[in-house]
């Protein structure tokens, strides 16, 4: 097992059925078009990619002799698995808004799973899961120290300090499977860059096309709150540059940054500890 997997409470999965109904706003991220539109672009990115990581990591599955971590990557499964299942029903709350979704994640599987995934090895695809998650991990741990989702209506609020607790729990899982199967720091750096480039870019991509179609979102008034926004909430500074910082390191693990306690203490003061 990897670092602190002594100390390491078992992976498992919590089931949830999070609703998201007519009194969730069209500007739920603090009334702001663009922070809404870049959380909901980035709700559109996980389903496909939680599964994109279960296949990654399943593929080697019988090489893991370790016993505690097999169980690990069961429980990775059951939580990437109903991570899917509740962003996916809040999709339909989003289509129920007036957007048009289906043509972008349509286009965001055809590339991103049926072009690129397929022309890169089982070990690359390992490498980014573990890069993502690495990532998915940090964006968790913001938003219990920074307050980020703060000004979240309650709905959102829950189903993503919900995502982000179990993010944090399983954080290392895909991270050990890797070091397994192949430890090499190319490998491991390599998944980073592609990693990065493609979570930008369809992120990105997301939330333009989410923009397009709101009425409200006024430009220059959207972008100013955008900004203002990021002088308390940094997303570049706090999630890339911490990111392939701490990633960089050789000695680098994810246990090395041990903040299991906010995922616990969230769980249990909702009830699911």
């Amino acid at each position: 097992m990897g670092e602190a997997a002594a100390t390491r409470e078992p992976v498992r999965p919590r089931v949830i059925n999070f609703e998201f109904d007519e009194s969730l706003p069209l500007h739920w991220f603090g009334n702001c078009p663009v922070r809404t539109h870049m959380s909901n672009a980035l709700n559109l990115l996980f389903p496909l990619g939680e599964r994109f990581f279960v296949r990654s990591v399943k593929k080697y599955m019988h090489e893991i002799d370790d016993p505690e971590l097999r169980a690990d990557v069961r429980g990775f499964f059951g939580q990437e698995g109903r991570h899917a299942l509740e962003h996916e029903t809040f999709f339909l709350r989003l289509e129920a808004q007036g957007f048009e979704i289906r043509k972008f994640l349509k286009t965001y599987e055809r590339i991103a799973y049926g072009v690129l995934e397929p022309a890169f090895s089982p070990k690359v695809a390992l490498a980014v899961t573990v890069a993502l998650e690495h990532y998915t991990a940090i964006m968790a741990e913001n938003a219990f120290r920074f307050g980020v989702l703060d000004e979240a209506d309650p709905q959102m609020r829950a189903l993503l300090l919900w995502h982000a607790a179990e993010e944090i729990e399983h954080k290392a899982v895909a991270f050990d499977v890797l070091q397994k199967v192949d430890p090499s720091y190319g490998l491991r750096v390599s998944g980073m860059v592609m990693a990065t480039l493609g979570l930008l870019g369809f992120w990105v991509a997301g939330t333009v096309s989410l923009l397009r179609q709101d009425p409200k979102a006024k430009f220059f008034p959207s972008l100013r709150a955008f900004f203002k926004a990021q002088a308390a909430h940094p997303v570049g500074r706090r999630v890339f540059g911490r990111g392939i910082r701490e990633y960089l390191a050789r000695d680098f693990h994810p246990w090395k940054h041990d903040n299991r306690k906010l995922a616990s203490d969230y769980l249990a003061s909702v009830g699911l500890a």
